[in-house]
């Protein structure tokens, strides 16, 4: 929308949907009431449970196709589609004996050891924990994950624990971010003494600072070198 302002579009003929296979915005409560307020500031109209199942192109019309929960099709017309495909595990994942149903490392979500293999750990995209696959989740089950294999060659218990925390920044806005922390269970992991479902002001251009400037700074530099913790930023946990 501030592409089509800064362009100055008449904005009363933009007409923003978001179709979503999703039950709600956003997995977490609390961010999910935060979305829902900018989609209804923002005049944007949310339509949950719909699955995108074809496009058709006839000439100058275009159509999206979905399928809703109770199996209705509809067809929807638009001008600009953007679409996130449904993303899965690699076959040769898929089809390994380390792998669960779902085609992901089945790990235990906490140790990160194999429930089939105790010589094998798994952290990232093709771990079976049930949290979001972001960045900020692999600096967190990257300690876990090192301290539990070396524990593991020393014959002794697995003592730590990664407790599901991942973050997802989410931006709003050119100068604003929505940044949601969150860890198993939807429970609510926010790293700062301010309430971080605010996009908008000071903090909102704090959070979008991070996710411009200090994000990528910190990936190139420190996060490949395994030397970067996510909230605890260079102090391992």
């Amino acid at each position: 929308q501030e592409y089509w302002q800064d362009k100055g579009s008449d904005m009363n003929k933009l007409n923003i949907s978001f179709y979503t296979p999703a039950k709600a915005l956003f997995p977490v409560a609390k961010y999910a009431e935060r979305l829902a307020e900018i989609c209804e500031e923002r005049h944007i109209h949310t339509m949950f449970t719909h699955t995108l199942t074809g496009i058709e192109v006839k000439g100058d019309e275009k159509h999206a196709i979905f399928r809703a929960e109770d199996g209705k099709m509809k067809r929807v017309p638009f001008d600009l589609l953007h679409v996130v495909p449904p993303m899965g595990p690699p076959p040769f994942l898929n089809l390994s004996p380390i792998a669960n149903a779902g085609g992901w490392v089945d790990v235990d979500k906490s140790t990160l050891q194999s429930t089939k293999y105790s010589n094998i750990f798994a952290l990232g995209d093709c771990s079976s924990v049930p949290t979001s696959k972001t960045a900020a989740a692999i600096c967190a089950q990257a300690p876990v994950l090192v301290k539990n294999l070396l524990s593991q060659r020393r014959g002794e218990p697995l003592a730590a624990h990664y407790n599901g925390y991942t973050s997802c920044p989410l931006m709003t806005g050119k100068n604003s971010l929505l940044l949601m922390e969150f860890g198993y269970g939807g429970e609510v992991m926010e790293t700062f003494p301010w309430d971080q479902r605010w996009d908008n002001g000071l903090r909102g251009r704090v959070h979008a600072c991070l996710k411009t400037t200090v994000f990528p700074w910190a990936y190139w530099n420190l996060m490949l070198k395994g030397r970067w913790y996510g909230p605890s930023g260079i102090f391992e946990p």
